[in-house]
């Protein structure tokens, strides 16, 4: 037989705090970061890059802006 021990597999460390995380609140530590990583989604802190697209912000043809 073989008698090597295999450590178990290294987890990253918590993404707010840098400490070592928890399996019940992976990847987080603790609920407390789990909680602030939310909040800083929810506050734009937080955010995925995509490409501006000129034409989401310009007016539709026959368009529903206001006649003046």
């Amino acid at each position: 037989m073989n008698d090597r021990k295999f450590s178990p597999v290294a987890t990253p460390p918590c993404p707010v705090c840098a400490k070592p995380a928890k399996p019940e609140f992976q990847p987080f530590c603790s609920a407390r970061c789990a909680d602030v990583d939310l909040g800083r989604w929810l506050t734009d802190r937080y955010a995925i890059p995509t490409p501006i697209d000129e034409e989401e912000d310009a007016p539709k043809p026959g368009g529903t802006e206001p006649s003046q």
